[in-house]
């Protein structure tokens, strides 16, 4: 019986030529189209190009014309861009939007800033962008310090879960600067 005990092991151990591997983890794979921009025809002081793939509304309070909301309806996601008239309190302004920001600090893993500044069109402005888990990945005012301010903010509709929507977050984020770069005070 030992004989052939020790011939059923040998088989065994030499009868698989394939050594077996786990799998690696696959990568979800996304293709968005290609951004086309076109310009905006808002009744608000300034104008901005946006994408062709994101549906503008205008949002109001009490029939006034406010802002705008860029909704991308394949990515689940929106944009809110308020507008204020400046009468003397931009620095508030600007406070107020750097406290949206900080607000997630305590969830980002990174929050970065990034100067925006054109001077040929009197246009100065701050990109803010989160990382992590975080309510809003994107954030931006730009303003002309004397008269408008302009703030805007990116907001999914899921619970956030910043490795599942990094690739959304980057076509965005790519949208959220061109409309920074063509901005225009009326």
């Amino acid at each position: 019986m030992k004989p052939f005990a020790v011939l059923l092991c040998l088989f065994m151990c030499f009868s698989c030529e394939e050594i077996m591997v786990p799998k690696p983890k696959a990568f979800l794979s996304l293709e968005y189209p290609k951004a086309s921009y076109s310009e905006s025809q808002l009744n608000l002081p300034f104008e901005i190009e946006t994408n062709n793939l994101a549906q503008l509304s205008i949002s109001k309070k009490n029939n006034i014309p406010q802002g705008i909301i860029l909704r991308y309806p394949t990515l689940k996601a929106s944009v809110f861009i308020n507008y204020k008239k400046v009468n003397d309190n931009v620095e508030k302004y600007i406070s107020d939007a750097r406290k949206m920001t900080q607000k997630h600090v305590q969830v980002a893993d990174e929050i970065s800033e990034r100067n925006y500044e054109n001077t040929a069109q009197n246009l100065y402005g701050m990109f803010f962008e989160l990382k992590g888990n975080v309510a809003s990945q994107s954030q931006f005012y730009v303003t002309d310090s004397t008269r408008h301010f302009v703030s805007g903010a990116l907001y999914f509709e899921t619970k956030p879960n910043y490795d599942s929507i990094l690739p959304a977050v980057n076509y965005i984020q790519k949208d959220l600067k061109h409309l920074m770069e063509s901005f225009r005070w009326k």
